[in-house]
């Protein structure tokens, strides 16, 4: 088929590797004019590698990714262990495949290369897109300039502010959770060895408040994204914001996270807002889907955003190998796919509130019974979305 997709996130390039790959046409239309990433990093677990390694970056996921032993949830001043996810060998070992922390850059090089050794001309720069439009034989994309494209398939890759989405969906705002996330990256050589976090993935949670910090760049590099309940401000990640008001956020809280504070580029403090939508069932048209944070965006708190798009991907170019119509091709992705994102869009909100409960006991007795290990291992890492049976509505 003849697809035109929209915006060429890791998602949307993950869905045209994937589709390339099985003999497609495709032509990704970008609004920026030079290509690129820009954020913190991402973490992989088993059921986003299965994808990575069908596209063949086993080699670089192991060159420059990190692969921590655990999740572990502190308590923000004590540093007391609330609860622990196995990840190293044994998530390896139960769900087939590494758990990673990479550098979203890296990873958006690494899947763009993919791409361009599929189709030198697969990319194409400098597209904003306006509308989408549909008939019975073909959709079509308008971009600002005037220039128009038609395809077979459109597909909407283009994140929470999605035009394609409008035309399929609904025209509505995302929503402003009232929480904003700070990101940080800390040459690890500038903290202190003792104060060096040890190669997990280390959550610290406290009233209203809680921070992440892992390695990436092969360890070399300390990512903290700090998540805060504070007022509106604008969604983008590149907006500077004063260190002394991430001080005054993380006032009095363990040593661990303040080292990665007090070392940090105090001109290289971004915050962002903290945007969501409720999940939705419809994902398709006839001739148009979405796929990633266009459909269900999803708040960082299960380290699982990029990874739902990567699933999105491998799942519709699966869909439309089927031996039936497009259309009806379409609505066996959008059947699977949405309910599992949405319990991962609801979960992950529902993580906010846990990780943000003010009283110490209250905060470990609610770990206690939620149980996050074992949830996550009997239902969210096992997923394959290169195997799984695609005609179950479960997702």
């Amino acid at each position: 088929m003849d697809i035109a997709m929209v915006g060429a996130g890791i998602g949307g390039l993950t869905a045209a590797a994937c589709l390339l790959r099985d003999g497609h046409r495709v032509r990704i239309y970008e609004q920026a004019r030079h290509v690129g990433e820009i954020g913190a990093a991402v973490q992989m677990s088993a059921n986003a590698v299965k994808v990575l390694y069908h596209l063949g970056l086993k080699d670089r996921l192991e060159a420059q990714a990190v692969k921590p032993s655990a999740f572990e949830f502190r308590r923000f001043d004590s540093g007391e262990l609330l609860h622990e996810i196995k990840l190293g060998e044994d998530h390896a070992q139960r769900h087939g495949h590494p758990y990673y922390q990479i550098h979203r850059v890296d990873l958006h090089a690494a899947l763009l290369e993919v791409v361009e050794q599929l189709d030198p001309q697969a990319l194409q720069l400098g597209y904003r897109a306006i509308e989408v439009q549909e008939d019975e034989h073909s959709a079509s994309i308008v971009f600002e300039d005037g220039r128009q494209v038609r395809a077979n398939l459109v597909v909407g890759s283009d994140g929470i502010k999605s035009v394609v989405r409008k035309h399929v969906v609904d025209a509505d705002p995302p929503v402003f959770t009232g929480q904003v996330a700070w990101r940080l990256a800390i040459p690890i050589e500038r903290i202190a060895p003792e104060l060096r976090p040890p190669m997990v993935s280390s959550i610290w949670c406290g009233p209203n408040n809680h921070a992440v910090m892992y390695y990436m760049r092969a360890g070399q590099v300390l990512n903290f994204v700090g998540c805060v309940e504070r007022p509106w401000e604008e969604e983008s990640w590149t907006s500077r914001q004063p260190w002394e008001e991430l001080d005054q956020d993380y006032a009095g809280w363990h040593p661990i996270v303040r080292a990665a504070i007090d070392n940090v580029d105090r001109d290289q403090c971004f915050r962002w807002a903290l945007n969501n939508r409720k999940p939705v069932m419809n994902w398709c048209t006839d001739r148009v889907a979405l796929l990633g944070d266009a459909v269900h965006p999803t708040l960082p708190y299960m380290a699982q955003g990029a990874a739902m798009a990567i699933e999105d991907a491998a799942v519709l170019s699966r869909a439309l190998a089927l031996d039936m119509p497009m259309a009806q091709a379409l609505q066996v992705f959008q059947n699977h796919r949405a309910p599992r994102a949405a319990r991962v869009v609801r979960e992950s909100t529902e993580m906010g509130d846990l990780y943000h409960i003010a009283d110490a006991q209250q905060m470990k007795q609610a770990f206690k019974d939620r149980n996050i290990a074992a949830s996550r291992n009997n239902w969210l890492y096992p997923y394959d979305p290169m195997n799984v049976d695609l005609m179950s509505q479960a997702g």
